[in-house]
Parts: structure tokens; C-alpha cells; sequence
């Protein structure tokens, strides 16, 4: 027997948290029976539905997506635009492991496994993801001391980071740096700089843990071996 938001998770509903508040929300039956208690454990033998959808596990899946940029990192979206699950050949109800900006493009993993979602977007995981930034001006070390010391946004402060100027383009008063932070608060790469007074541009993450963007284009993707999602499982004990 398991937690019924865990089962959800592993039917690929949704992640573990998010299957919490469809539980709470009333949208859970079990055997024909409306539940909003988290604790209830169910078994594959119970007939669980959610919006009164039937739903199954699922095999596991686990994708490596190079996201363009204007492209929405959802599942759904109201106003039609195409989501990041509509680039991934796939029957499974995938979704996105944490998200980006509309405008950033980048390393994304996908998956139908509600179990790491769950850890990998636990705040005490402390996950190492590094962007590739282009600002308006030019960073000075003095930026790039605040950077990595931290930043106070919205009243708290940002955790140590780390952070290179990887170019300066005085002609165009730009500046490119990477930056790398173990956070995952709303537009914080952008609300960093700003509070030092440069426009982010251009931003594109380009590692993941220990997952790189290599011998991928804009677009592409491809699915996760066995040893990377065992190696996954391990980073995140």
C-alpha cells in the first residue's frame, strides 16, 4: 500500500505536491468515493480517478529537452501557445521538472516520475543550476562578489552562488556571465541582476545537476539511459 498522492505521482497525474491539493480540492475518488484526506493508502487494486478519469501507473519516462525560447514550460496551456510537452514524442502524461521563463530557453528535464520531481525540487536538495546570462552594461567584479555573497529579493537573501564574467563587449556595453545558483525562486536570475542594475537580455540554462546541454540543438531532446536516472536517484538521497 501507498500514500494516495504518491500513487497519483506515479500515474503520472501530476507531482507529488500538486496531487496533494487535487486531493484536498475534491477531485480525488477512490472507489467511487470522493477523498480529501492525505493520509489514505491505496493499492493498484483500488479504482482511483481524478476529475472522474481513471488513472493507471505508468512506465516511467525521462527526457533531456533543449527548450527554445517562447515556449511555454507547462503542460497545458489556456491561450493555445505550444508547451514544452507538445515538442516530446510521447503517449505518457510527462511534465516538466521545475520550470523556465517563457523567454528562456535551456536544459529541461521531463518525466512522468512524481517520486524525483518531488526531490529534485525539494528547496533542501540545494540543486546546482547554472545559466548562461547576457546583460545590458558591464559586470564588474564588485557584481560579481554580491552575486556569489547573495542578494536580497523581496526581503530575503539569496543563497551563495557561484558566478565568471565569461566576456565583456564594451563596444555594445554588454556583458556575459555564468552564473550558477542552487535556488528556484520566481525570475531570480533576472531579479538579481536587476537589483545591480542590468538588464538580463538573453538567458539560457545550461546545466542541471549533472546534466549539460551537449550534442544537443534548440529543440531537441532525447530520453535519459538507465545509469543517468539511477545516478538521478543517487544525487538526490
Amino acid at each position: 500500500m501507498e500514500r494516495l498522492q504518491k500513487y497519483l505521482s506515479s500515474c503520472g497525474v501530476a507531482s507529488r505536491r500538486k496531487s496533494e491539493e487535487l486531493i484536498s480540492q475534491g477531485k480525488v475518488k477512490v472507489n467511487g468515493k470522493v477523498v480529501t484526506e492525505l493520509g489514505i493508502k491505496v493499492t493498484d487494486k483500488d479504482e482511483v480517478c481524478v476529475d472522474n478519469v481513471k488513472v493507471a501507473k505508468q512506465e516511467k519516462e525521462y527526457y533531456l529537452l533543449y527548450k527554445p525560447e517562447k515556449i511555454i514550460c507547462s503542460v497545458h496551456d489556456e491561450k493555445g501557445r505550444t508547451t514544452v510537452v507538445d515538442l516530446i514524442d510521447t503517449q505518457e502524461k510527462i511534465f516538466p521538472i521545475g520550470r523556465l521563463d517563457y523567454d528562456t530557453s535551456g536544459l529541461l528535464l521531463l518525466t512522468n516520475d512524481g517520486e524525483i520531481t518531488n526531490k529534485l525540487t525539494h528547496p533542501s536538495k540545494n540543486i546546482e543550476k547554472t545559466y548562461y546570462v547576457k546583460v545590458d552594461g558591464i559586470v564588474t567584479y564588485k557584481d560579481i562578489n554580491e552575486l556569489e555573497n547573495g542578494i536580497v529579493l523581496d526581503g530575503i537573501k539569496t543563497k551563495k552562488a557561484k558566478a565568471k564574467i565569461r566576456k565583456i563587449d564594451k563596444q555594445n556595453n554588454k556583458s556575459y556571465v555564468e552564473l550558477t545558483i542552487t535556488e528556484g525562486r520566481n525570475h531570480q536570475v533576472k531579479n538579481m541582476f536587476a537589483s545591480l542594475n542590468h538588464k538580463v537580455l538573453k538567458l539560457k540554462r545550461i546545466k542541471y545537476a549533472f546534466f549539460t546541454l551537449d550534442n544537443l540543438s534548440v529543440g531537441e531532446y532525447r530520453k535519459l539511459t538507465i545509469k543517468e536516472v539511477k545516478q538521478l536517484y543517487n544525487y538526490v538521497k
